[in-house]
């Protein structure tokens, strides 16, 4: 009947870990080396030793929705809980793995993870984000560490931490206040690999006037870093740098960051600063725009963002916050429209006093 339907499969004995082990070869070519590498993690660590000696084809929902739960009942190190965001990363995984076994090498008729049931997700309270006054404050602290210049351009282009580490001097144009962000860093397995941006494309970000005045003394400092080790500095073009002129490692910044966090917590009664991500420079970067009243494909074209979808998504809770405003602006417009035509008067019209009066009242004048 199957075979009548156009829906007939070769009965298959290959094991599931054998056919992830030829996806992820086969998928090499195309993926970033760092994504592959998580791939290879999760498969390995998560799904081969648990499921990995059953035949492809006899994975039902029910195997995939057992491997979830015993992932987040003890996955862990130690037989303790996985987080949820791992057991999603390795549905991720699966989910595209079986739909190749089930589109591109037809080994199963149907992809069994897509009806597998995943545990409902547990409510995560939004972590604080750091407002212009909080990021202020820890930069003014951090202007002591070599790595401030770091941390100033995360925060005033937006950009991600492997682009920035991947950035050159011959990317920095001081006089044209831009930098152009053309690749990314990143490390797997000890070796330092560079790459395309995650969008896969370049773009130029501008910059302002106080970052260029960053950037000027960073340079200078770091020309007297080279005179220090003269010959022994590496040829390289890099914008950040270790004293001894290596490239720095990607764990670095983000390490420091909470630990000049704790140290200006400690030493300042001015308020503590809420503990963030190196990433959520970013996050700062992009709410801090869309709040100034910045439009959503600019900031998109800023961030990186192949579609400005994209950044709607990530960023919903900022725009929805602004949908007063809107209402006020909309409000406005439309009183001053109806001065306007009326020659300054509004007696007989809607006035601004009856919309100001409307919006308060939650009362309206019509359909």
């Amino acid at each position: 009947m199957r075979a009548r339907r156009g829906r007939y499969v070769d009965r298959n004995v290959i094991l599931v870990r054998d056919y992830l082990a030829d996806w992820l070869t086969a998928h090499s070519l195309e993926t970033k080396p760092k994504t592959l590498a998580g791939y290879r993690w999760l498969v390995e660590r998560y799904v081969v030793p648990r499921i990995g000696s059953m035949r492809l084809q006899a994975v039902r929902p029910s195997h995939v929705s057992g491997l979830y739960r015993e992932l987040l009942d003890g996955g862990g190190r130690n037989g303790r809980p996985l987080s949820r965001s791992t057991v999603d990363s390795v549905h991720a995984v699966l989910r595209k793995a079986f739909n190749d076994a089930m589109l591109s090498e037809q080994i199963i008729e149907s992809n069994p993870v897509l009806r597998a049931k995943r545990p409902r997700k547990d409510h995560v309270e939004v972590s604080p984000m750091w407002g212009p006054a909080e990021l202020g404050r820890f930069l003014d602290h951090a202007k002591c560490h070599r790595l401030f210049t770091f941390f100033h351009l995360a925060a005033f282009t937006g950009a991600r931490r492997g682009e920035l580490l991947n950035l050159a001097w011959s990317d920095v144009d001081l006089e044209g206040r831009s930098v152009l962000i053309r690749g990314s860093a990143s490390v797997v397995d000890g070796r330092r690999i560079v790459g395309t941006t995650k969008g896969g494309g370049s773009r130029a970000v501008s910059i302002d006037a106080l970052t260029v005045r960053v950037l000027q003394a960073h340079r200078a400092r770091q020309a007297e870093e080279r005179l220090v080790i003269e010959s022994d500095w590496p040829d390289s073009d890099l914008v950040f740098r270790t004293a001894f002129g290596e490239p720095v490692f990607p764990d670095t910044p983000s390490q420091l960051l909470p630990k000049l966090i704790d140290r200006y917590n400690a030493t300042n009664a001015a308020g503590p600063l809420p503990r963030i991500r190196l990433h959520d420079l970013r996050h700062v970067h992009a709410t801090t725009l869309l709040l100034a009243g910045e439009p959503v494909h600019v900031v998109a074209a800023r961030l990186g963002h192949a579609d400005p979808s994209v950044t709607l998504r990530v960023y919903a809770h900022v725009i929805q916050d602004l949908a007063p405003a809107v209402a006020d602006t909309v409000a406005q417009a439309i009183a001053d429209a109806i001065t306007a035509g009326n020659g300054g008067s509004v007696s007989t019209g809607v006035s601004k006093e009856r919309v100001a009066h409307d919006q308060v009242s939650g009362e309206t004048a019509g359909d």
